[in-house]
């Protein structure tokens, strides 16, 4: 299965200085994507919960939140999606950094999923692949967010090395995810991904993932 993800532009960088990031509540963000892995989601349950409250301030500043505003004042998250969900179920009133990456000059939701869709910045496929929806069944906050297995899976090949980072790219795991989707994959879940890893690694090695942004051809 084919998921046709559209076009996109690139996220802006985060400033520099953390002088010019803002402090927000993560509870009041409003998610871009459908869902999530939550493989990825319970390792970072568990890292905050390990984790020095002043040592995981300084680190959150150090991961700004690209954001996207309205007129109202109202705050779209268009990545951290994973960090921050794991993040609210260790502590729902923690808050985050963010920069302004688009400030939109009208407050109705509708214009600003319309705006966020025109720039490729929304993932509006359920956790089972099948979209593209439409952007108003996008959650409010980030606590309605589905499990897809398949983000997961890439997930976990970020960690071992097989997939690299591509921060500026929106949805870049889901995009690998749509192209895993398509592929010959024993059954697996997010909590079992095992099954899948060998399979779903040398796809993702192979010369006919070249051309995915973050291929690196090798990995654990």
């Amino acid at each position: 299965m084919t998921l046709p993800l559209p076009a996109y532009e690139p996220l802006p960088e985060a400033p520099k200085a953390a002088s010019d990031l803002i402090e927000v509540a993560i509870q009041a963000l409003h998610p871009t994507q459908l869902c999530v892995g939550m493989a990825e989601i319970q390792h970072r349950i568990a890292d905050f919960q390990n984790e020095d409250p002043k040592e995981r301030r300084r680190y959150l500043k150090t991961r700004p939140i690209p954001l996207v505003r309205s007129s109202a004042g109202e705050l779209w998250m268009v990545d951290r999606h994973h960090r921050l969900r794991g993040l609210l179920a260790v502590d729902p009133e923690a808050t985050g950094w963010g920069y302004i990456a688009l400030d939109l000059p009208f407050s109705n939701r509708s214009a600003v999923l319309q705006a966020l869709q025109q720039r490729g910045w929304l993932y509006l496929y359920d956790g089972r692949g099948l979209g593209p929806l439409e952007p108003e069944e996008l959650p409010e906050t980030l606590l309605g967010c589905q499990d897809d297995p398949y983000r997961s899976l890439v997930w976990k090949l970020k960690r071992e090395g097989v997939i690299k980072r591509a921060p500026l790219i929106p949805f870049h795991e889901f995009r690998w995810a749509a192209w895993l989707r398509r592929k010959a994959l024993p059954a697996f879940n997010s909590q079992q991904l095992e099954p899948a890893l060998p399979a779903a690694r040398a796809y993702a090695r192979s010369a006919a993932a070249s051309r995915m942004p973050g291929w690196t051809g090798r990995g654990q």
